[in-house]
């Protein structure tokens, strides 16, 4: 379902509600609702657990131009039609890649709680099996540490998970629970967006999976080089991280396990059999595992 929902001031604001399949939102059990903020480049997802269970998602753009009483003003209405009343929220945890949103999602948890959130970051990744370089405590995305940290207690074996997202990003683990790399690429879509931005000629097009890499007018040709060419780098990025995991920290590279999660995996996951597991909510879960744990 889509709604649209109007700020005095500004355009109408197309949100994304997703209503988790199979549950009656009118009705929860007891158990104590988490609030989880994951803050993006290009949306916001929120989410709303019951106990374990992931009972609501919203996706509202990103805008840094918002302040925290807009957003919220954006969320009321939800949490209202989706029949969850305010006072059922018992934690509130914020995750994000967009340092400037802190303040606004901090006013958006007390006009909800009356309490500050918890804030996932370089202070609090101490308190968590999974460990970080030095180099990177204060520059690694709070997603990819969720994401990392929710594969590791999973799987407990080395790891690799790409992140379909804004950025494409690649965070491998080793066999005793040590991030040892990142490689970060530019989206799917953001790559598309950049040529479709910067050419005069090719038109916006669907980023569809292209019926042969020999494209004979332009539509197949941008989907061969956008949706085979991303597929090529994903599966000769995780070979070679593979390849340095094995090297660089002695693991059996058969041990390794590829999680695929984001949006936009959906897109090569028909034509690559390289993911070992596609998990689209991993960095929720990993962000409600930190709530859980701490």
């Amino acid at each position: 379902m889509t709604q649209f929902i109007v700020i005095a001031g500004s355009d109408p604001i197309k949100i994304q509600h997703i209503v988790i399949a199979g549950l009656d939102p009118a009705i929860y059990p007891g158990d104590i609702m988490t609030l989880i903020f994951d803050i993006g480049n290009t949306n916001i997802k929120t989410a709303i657990f019951d106990g374990d269970k992931l009972i609501q998602e919203w996706r509202i753009s990103t805008d840094l131009k918002r302040t925290g009483d807009e957003y919220f003003s954006l969320l009321r209405p939800l949490f209202r039609d989706a029949q969850i009343e305010f006072s059922a929220i018992e934690k509130v945890v914020l995750s994000t890649v967009v340092p400037a949103l802190i303040g606004p999602f901090v006013i958006v948890a007390q006009h909800i709680t009356s309490k500050k959130p918890l804030i996932v970051g370089p202070d609090i990744y101490s308190k968590f099996p999974l460990k970080l370089p030095q180099t990177a405590v204060h520059e690694i995305g709070t997603d990819l540490y969720c994401d990392a940290l929710e594969a590791w207690c999973r799987y407990k074996c080395p790891c690799i998970i790409a992140d379909f997202g804004t950025a494409l990003s690649f965070t491998a683990i080793d066999g005793d629970a040590n991030i040892a790399g990142v490689a970060i690429a530019p989206g799917i879509r953001t790559a598309f967006n950049s040529l479709f931005a910067n050419t005069a000629q090719i038109p916006a097009i669907p980023l569809d999976i292209p019926p042969t890499s020999l494209g004979k007018n332009t539509v197949v040709a941008v989907q061969s080089g956008i949706v085979l060419g991303y597929k090529g780098l994903v599966e000769g990025l995780i070979k070679q991280m593979k390849e340095d995991l094995v090297k660089e920290t002695g693991c059996n590279i058969n041990d390794i396990k590829v999680i695929a999660t984001g949006g936009l995996n959906s897109m090569l996951q028909p034509i690559t059999d390289t993911f070992d597991y596609v998990d689209k909510n991993l960095t929720l879960d990993g962000i409600k595992r930190i709530a859980d744990m701490l």
